[in-house]
């Protein structure tokens, strides 16, 4: 079997707690982490909460990277879904990982899109054309 997608789904915990609350810097980072995979940024989203916290996206030709963060915890819960075989969201993780310094992290993997085929005649190349 074959899948169509890989969505890494991550959690870091301990995380300098300034870091996680700064909604310009996870910005940057999801989007640099996005073309450390290899993925085509196509735009981004993020917004903080009161009293704190982040939630954010960075869409790609690929799928997308996604952050919420709980500063008062050190925590984030980060998903990382590309498709097709041209970008890593393995990648994508240890560039963030890198970056936010979390004590220790946690990972699972899941295929998205496993399909019971025998060939994929149209399997997500995502060659997306972005306009400018």
């Amino acid at each position: 079997m074959k899948a169509l997608g890989r969505h890494i789904l991550a959690e870091y915990f301990s995380c300098d707690r300034d870091i996680l609350n700064d909604v310009v810097s996870l910005e940057k980072y999801l989007n640099d982490a996005a073309k450390a995979a290899n993925a085509t940024v196509i735009s981004s989203s993020f917004r903080t909460f009161q009293p704190f916290g982040v939630s954010g996206i960075v869409i790609i030709a690929e799928s997308h990277l996604a952050i919420h963060t709980w500063p008062e915890y050190g925590y984030a819960a980060i998903d990382f879904f590309t498709c097709g075989d041209s970008a890593d969201p393995w990648k994508a993780h240890e560039y963030l990982k890198n970056l936010l310094k979390p004590l220790y992290t946690k990972e699972q993997e899941v295929l998205r899109g496993v399909l019971d085929l025998e060939h994929f005649t149209y399997k997500a190349q995502c060659n997306l054309v972005v306009e400018q």
